[in-house]
């Protein structure tokens, strides 16, 4: 027996149902990206508001970033350690957060060699930040740019840094970064590593005298709560390193690696100007709220002499021939 026919208005029904019918959404990927820096610091501030749309432009919506600034999901050593395992995609981090598994990081780090930030991103934007780009792909991580940090200066609870001698014996927080605790320890205070998640608490509760950090950080960490001294050290210009996980990015599809290169170039343009532009008006800020102490010229020169061998011990760790390189493109004017 035969079935019936179903009539030419029956088929015209079930077609325009069809096309009626809601299409099977493309699955979205996610990609979750994690600093340590307070969410009104540029560098939050450029991830959160061009990094996550430009990601999302430039792959039509199928790869979503999922953003978490001021330690949301851990301290910097937590978010660098869950990035080289490959359980977070990507982190901005400051860079001496990385220096112990890349110790090549250190010959960036070095004391009173930049002289301004066009300098320091004449070195890092060169053949310097391309090899040091190789030997964090060499532990895991792949490099996506440089972000700005700042120039980092000293503040403390107990007196007016105006030379050296106020220095000494000063304990002072600094990132883990054997070249900047060796700095200061030349410099006669007594350094203590310590992770920044700890260091608002340390400061207040006079576990340590005093930090150093860029004017942003400072304002937006809101250390000059517990904090009544400024100086303009100066004495290291910092760097945001953001780095993927080798392993989760090259399971990115290579288009999606493409756009998420090229997002962060956009990212990392923005975040240089806007802490420029910040730096002024954070530091005028402060002044408004601590007592700040200029250094002058020869203060920071006798600063500069007591750390020189500080870099011959940084070309034992990180190579003679980065180090001088180093040193030679950030003297070109």
């Amino acid at each position: 027996m035969t079935r019936p026919v179903p009539s030419l208005r029956r088929l015209a029904l079930a077609c325009a149902l069809a096309l009626a019918a809601p299409l099977p959404a493309l699955a979205q990927q996610k990609l979750q990206i994690a600093g340590n820096f307070a969410g009104e610091h540029p560098s939050s501030v450029a991830v959160e508001q061009v990094f996550r749309k430009e990601v999302a432009r430039l792959t039509n919506n199928q790869l979503q970033v999922d953003v978490f600034p001021a330690m949301q999901l851990g301290g910097a050593k937590e978010n660098v350690d869950a990035v080289r395992s490959g359980t977070l995609a990507i982190t901005w981090v400051g860079a001496a957060f990385l220096s112990r598994i890349v110790p090549e990081l250190e010959a960036v780090s070095l004391p009173f060699v930049f002289a301004n930030r066009e300098a320091a991103f004449r070195v890092i934007d060169g053949p310097v930040g391309a090899a040091i780009d190789r030997k964090l792909q060499d532990k895991g991580f792949t490099s996506l740019g440089w972000m700005e940090l700042g120039m980092r200066h000293v503040t403390n609870s107990k007196g007016p840094v105006k030379s050296m001698a106020d220095l000494k014996g000063l304990k002072v927080r600094l990132q883990p970064n054997e070249t900047h605790l060796a700095t200061f320890r030349a410099l006669g205070a007594n350094p203590v590593a310590m992770d920044v998640k700890e260091l608002y608490s340390a400061l207040e509760q006079r576990v340590v005298d005093g930090q150093e950090n860029p004017y942003t950080v400072i304002a937006a960490g809101r250390y000059s709560e517990v904090q009544k001294q400024l100086s303009n050290t100066g004495h290291f210009f910092d760097f945001i390193a953001v780095v993927a996980s080798k392993k989760a990015f090259e399971q990115l599809k290579p288009e999606q690696q493409k756009a998420v290169r090229e997002a962060m170039t956009t990212t990392i343009a923005f975040q240089r100007k806007l802490a420029a532009e910040e730096e002024g008006k954070r530091l005028a800020e402060l002044k408004g709220r601590m007592t700040f102490t200029e250094l002058t010229p020869a203060a920071r020169d006798e600063m500069r002499k007591a750390t020189l061998p500080v870099v011959e011990d940084v070309k034992k760790r990180a190579g003679a021939d980065l180090v001088n390189q180093v040193l030679a493109e950030a003297a070109k004017h």
